[in-house]
């Protein structure tokens, strides 16, 4: 295998507890079990030698064997093909999502290895590290057909449908196979609690029975979508890509599947993304909210009135910017120094010291995410809310972090007084709406002030643009999002030379920065490549005031950064690569809402 393959080179595939990565060649290297946020078994993406992974490898003599990796339509199911002069074989990969809705230690990967033409040999090797690689392991051999790795921390059985030649190597696993055409071997890896009962033996009949209903489910699930629009199969990716990254138990998004991979290769801008920020998730809800969607919101307004309802946050805040995601508040941010890191970026971290930031906009996105229901049902836990509102009155003029997690000092961020803004907008709308009890008086007193504050000190004269905080002249691209939120028109003098200001400074074929932290310092070494969410943002702008070759064009050129199965990660890196954590909600939420904005004012303008 090789030994880091680009971030891009990998599909998804998930059971809504749990995530693994598969790379292009094959080869699991990235799982975490039992939850998105559990220690891991696989994370050779985070070092090589230490981290741990399972791969198929096709045994060509000549090496002249080619490779693709493709999603059955409409699913998280991935296939990995491979041919050669001598045969052609898959192995498809999949989680059972039925499985998904009660939290379990009991998580079952299954790779089915088939050939259709010719004859190929495959290589297997298991190579577990549990516990981030921190925890030994021994490994048992109960049958021909079975093997079961143990450690402190948690098993991992692997079984197969057939006998294949299997061997011990240093407690890890190897085999080797051969298949011919219409043959086909299924090996089913279970994650499991530390000393549990071995798994029934499986076989053809229950893998696929578990196939079918795999495939129903993502078939199922997508035809609640109402998107009909020209991106279809990348509005229908990004949608199973966000369903895939929420925590079925408990109804909470996860910003990403993965852990430490960097912002900029060898940079120390290595984050732990695998928990739940109220932004994200807030934003995440909307976007499948417009698609038609919407036990999703449900399940996360649960989500959230129980985080408010809970208190004990590290900020002191009512609200937590981030959980995990059973809404724990603890994320004690350390370090894995043992692991090299992604292409030897360290520090490798688990957990994210920016829970206990202060970041007002949280209150926003919140807000705005719970407006978007059109019954009353959508302000169950009202008092909680309006508390909270009530709560925001009194506390919204205050210096934070800001939506970047920005570790260089609390300022008067632009954006978040935006949000809080929103906040007590969509709260005076949804309390008219439903005859709630609200001081509306107050709301909408502290929201004019907002109002008022943001154009008096946000605005930037000399730029002719809104800035990132109060007491710079840098801009921000978070602020692409005033004109969804409602704050001013699409097409105000005002917006318009704040989009032009951002288009010469802060945008790059298209491609769009968050800020520059050469002029704004975020207290962290090194740089960053262009921001995707920000991307799909502009795009969004573009369309909205009317600019819609410019902002169709940006679209489809953004689409050509997807990777071979139509995912992204945080960033785009200056060779065209991907960078961050993978896959990323926030890049696959903010191409959803670019999609559909695009396609109102396309069908608007051929209309006309």
């Amino acid at each position: 295998m090789n030994a880091y393959p680009p971030i891009a080179e990998h599909g998804i595939v998930g059971d809504l507890q749990t995530a693994a990565l598969v790379s292009s060649a094959g080869t699991i290297d990235w799982w975490c079990a039992p939850r998105f946020d559990a220690p891991s078994v696989f994370a050779s993406l985070l070092d090589a030698e230490n981290g741990g992974h399972c791969g198929f490898a096709v045994e060509a003599e000549d090496g002249s064997m080619t490779v693709r990796q493709l999603y059955l339509p409409d699913t998280a199911i991935l296939l990995t093909r491979f041919g050669g002069e001598h045969g052609v074989g898959e192995v498809a990969d999949f989680m059972d999502p039925i499985r998904g809705t009660e939290p379990s230690d009991r998580h079952r990967l299954v790779r089915v290895v088939r050939v259709v033409r010719g004859s190929l040999g495959f290589a297997f090797d298991c190579r577990p590290r549990f516990d981030y690689g921190r925890a030994a392991h021994t490994l048992e051999q109960p049958d021909e057909r079975t093997a079961v790795f143990r450690s402190p921390v948690g098993d991992l059985q692997v079984q197969a449908t057939e006998p294949i030649t299997v061997r011990a190597d240093d407690d890890d696993l190897t085999a080797r196979f051969t298949l011919r055409a219409g043959e086909r071997v299924a090996i089913v890896l279970t994650t499991t609690a530390a000393g549990a009962a071995l798994s029934p033996a499986p076989a053809w009949g229950d893998i696929a029975g578990e196939f079918a209903q795999c495939l129903r489910f993502w078939q199922s699930w997508l035809r609640s979508s109402t998107y009909r629009g020209r991106w279809r199969d990348m509005v229908n990716r990004s949608a199973i890509t966000l369903k895939l990254l929420t925590y079925a138990p408990t109804g909470a998004p996860i910003a990403a599947a993965t852990m430490g991979l960097p912002e900029q290769v060898g940079g120390e801008r290595n984050w732990d993304y695998r928990y739940t920020w109220v932004r994200d998730a807030s934003l995440s809800v909307r976007a499948l909210l417009d698609l038609g969607f919407t036990e999703e919101a449900l399940a996360f307004r649960r989500w959230l009135r129980e985080r408010v309802e809970a208190g004990g946050t590290a900020s002191g805040e009512p609200l937590q910017i981030m959980y995990r995601v059973d809404g724990d508040p603890r994320l004690e941010e350390i370090t894995l120094p043992h692991l090299s890191g992604y292409r030897d970026s360290a520090p490798v971290r688990v957990g994210n010291g920016a829970a206990g930031q202060i970041q007002l906009d949280i209150y926003g996105e919140a807000a705005d995410a719970l407006a978007q229901a059109t019954d009353g049902g959508a302000v169950a836990g009202w008092r909680t809310f309006s508390a909270l509102v009530d709560w925001l009155a009194d506390h919204w003029d205050r210096p934070d972090e800001g939506i970047w997690e920005t570790r260089g000092g609390r300022q008067n961020f632009t954006y978040s007084r935006l949000m809080c803004w929103v906040a007590f907008d969509r709260a005076i709308r949804m309390a008219t709406r439903f005859a709630r009890p609200a001081d509306i008086p107050r709301w909408t007193k502290e929201r004019d002030a907002i109002y008022e504050q943001i154009m008096a000190r946000g605005w930037n004269i000399d730029r002719h643009a809104f800035v990132q905080h109060y007491d710079t002249d840098v801009l921000d691209a978070s602020l692409l999002l005033m004109p969804r939120m409602g704050f001013l028109s699409p097409n105000d003098p005002m917006w318009l030379s704040t989009l032009d200001a951002m288009n010469a400074e802060l945008v790059s074929d298209s491609l769009v920065y968050r800020y520059n932290p050469e002029a704004s310092p975020d207290g962290l070494r090194g740089s960053e490549g262009t921001f995707t969410l920000c991307s799909f943002l502009y795009v969004e702008a573009l369309a909205r005031t009317g600019r819609l070759q410019q902002a169709r064009y940006a679209f489809d050129k953004m689409l050509t950064y997807a990777n071979h199965v139509g995912l992204f990660a945080e960033e785009i890196g200056p060779s065209g690569e991907q960078l961050g954590n993978f896959p990323q909600a926030f890049t696959h939420l903010a191409l959803i809402t670019a999609a559909l904005a695009l396609d109102e004012e396309l069908d608007r303008a051929e209309s006309a």
